[in-house]
């Protein structure tokens, strides 16, 4: 038992600086696509508008998805904070295309249109699995 005590303790401060990088990142990622979309998510969701809800909930998960995998297969925090810079990239990307595929993609989301949010999340969502399982 007390083996299994020692090694918590040894990995305990490499566990917590992990952690808190990725939830670092995480946040410095959110409010990255939030300053780079032309629609305000926040006010619009504090407003009920379900769709930027949505698509807020789709950026959330787009940017956990990868940095979870990057925490988990990580070593060093520089890989982590690599992979989540590549993460927001990709979802970045992602929200560009569906903008160009659909058009007008933050004027719908601030008309509260479900269908284009859903896609926007799906495309998020997509680019997250992908970009995570290149990683392990």
């Amino acid at each position: 038992m007390g083996a299994i005590f020692d090694s918590a303790l040894i990995g305990l401060p490499v566990l917590l600086a992990h952690s808190a990088l990725t939830l670092l990142m995480f946040v410095v990622g959110l409010a990255i696509y939030v300053w780079i979309t032309p629609h305000r998510e926040f006010e619009l969701v504090r407003q009920n508008n379900a769709a930027a809800a949505v698509a807020l909930g789709g950026a959330m998960l787009g940017l956990a998805i990868p940095l979870a995998a990057a925490m988990a297969n990580s070593v060093q925090l520089m890989e982590i904070a690599l992979w989540g810079g590549v993460a927001l990239l990709l979802q970045i990307i992602a929200y560009k295309i569906v903008d160009l595929v659909l058009r007008d993609l933050s004027a719908a989301i601030e008309r509260g249109q479900i269908a284009p949010a859903l896609v926007l999340v799906a495309a998020k969502l997509s680019a997250a699995l992908v970009n995570a399982a290149a990683m392990s």
